[in-house]
């Protein structure tokens, strides 16, 4: 049985359009793997904690040194680890806010970036333990920015899952659905056909 991880974004939560994008895909996924599990974590409805020093004291302090806090801290972290590793499937309903990616999205890659745990240092540098997983990420954008210097984000992206360990991803975009209808309307139909595509 497969599992498929969905994390929404967008900071209007399920009525956000990368977040309608990430539903339309989970929904089609589903339809074809009908035993699959679904995770889904909203990160406007449930927001996580931005990394503090705490959480990274935290972090290093081996398990059974850490105090009460510390172990609260780790517990939100580890069980964000425990559902990536499930999966097999990493859906990401991504906007770009500012340039960039919302800074929800930014707090859940902290959390989850813990060395020993999803990456680890070798001779020949860091390397990835989450392995094995496919990602599609639905960008969506009030502009045109995919293939310029403005883009921040794929590069990013694609950075942070390949050090954890995650390369097979793909993204989707949707832009354009800031400066007229027509454009809107076009953007988010031919990102509906390359998702259904994706899912089959």
């Amino acid at each position: 049985m497969k599992t498929l991880l969905q994390l929404n974004s967008s900071i209007f939560s399920s009525g956000g359009q990368s977040s309608q994008l990430a539903d339309q895909f989970v929904a089609a996924w589903q339809a074809n793997h009908p035993e699959g599990q679904i995770i889904l974590r909203d990160l406007a409805n449930d927001p996580l904690p931005h990394l503090d020093a705490s959480h990274v004291s935290a972090f290093f302090t081996p398990p059974e040194d850490r105090t009460l806090e510390q172990r609260t801290l780790v517990e939100i972290s580890d069980q964000l680890i425990n559902e990536i590793k499930q999966a097999d499937v990493l859906v990401i309903g991504l906007p770009m806010y500012n340039f960039g990616i919302p800074s929800t999205l930014k707090a859940y890659f902290d959390q989850i970036a813990r060395v020993g745990v999803t990456f680890r240092y070798t001779e020949t540098g860091p390397v990835g333990m989450l392995v094995g997983k496919t990602v599609r990420i639905f960008a969506t954008r009030g502009g045109a920015y995919a293939g310029t210097a403005l883009d921040t984000q794929t590069g990013y992206v694609r950075n942070f899952l390949g050090f954890i360990g995650i390369t097979e991803v793909e993204f989707v975009y949707a832009e354009n659905l800031n400066r007229n209808e027509e454009l809107k309307e076009a953007a988010l139909i031919e990102a509906k056909h390359r998702l259904l595509e994706l899912a089959a």
